[in-house]
């Protein structure tokens, strides 16, 4: 991961490239309602999940075709440039790709919204390394337990 970090603010260059993508996001957005505002969102998912490359993009593919199949009433979407998958406008589940951050890993993560509640201590973010039958069947059983 890049550690070149502005001392002024204390963000790297990608740090700040999410926030200006996520501040984007909700430009291209705003004023819209209903199925208008669903339709640019998911296709601001397809071309995000569409610029991925190797495994990064294998595991967005996955994660779409599964979030589709097992929870198809969170509504696809982009989360800092994430592709990102919400209910009532709250993310539930984004992937974060290795490529984003120059990082070894890309990482499945639900958000709060997520019910993956365990006790006092559970996870919340998954690195992936593959995109096989295993992981599929994880994904599928963590998304349905988020949105359970």
């Amino acid at each position: 991961m890049s550690e070149a970090r502005d001392t002024k603010s204390g963000f790297s260059d990608e740090e700040r490239a999410a926030m200006q993508q996520r501040a984007e996001e909700i430009r291209q957005t705003k004023g819209l309602k209903g199925a208008a505002k669903l339709a640019k969102e998911l296709e601001a998912c397809v071309a995000a999940i569409d610029g991925l490359d190797g495994i990064d993009k294998e595991v967005a593919v996955l994660l779409n075709r599964v979030v589709t199949e097992v929870a198809p009433q969170l509504a696809p979407k982009t989360f800092y440039g994430f592709p990102a998958y919400a209910a009532d406008g709250k993310v539930v589940v984004f992937y974060q790709p290795a490529s984003r951050f120059d990082t070894r890993y890309g990482t499945v993560t639900f958000d709060e919204t997520a019910r993956l509640d365990d006790g006092d201590f559970w996870p919340t973010s998954f690195a992936v390394l593959a995109a096989g039958p295993e992981i599929e069947a994880r994904l599928r059983e963590l998304v349905a337990r988020a949105v359970a």
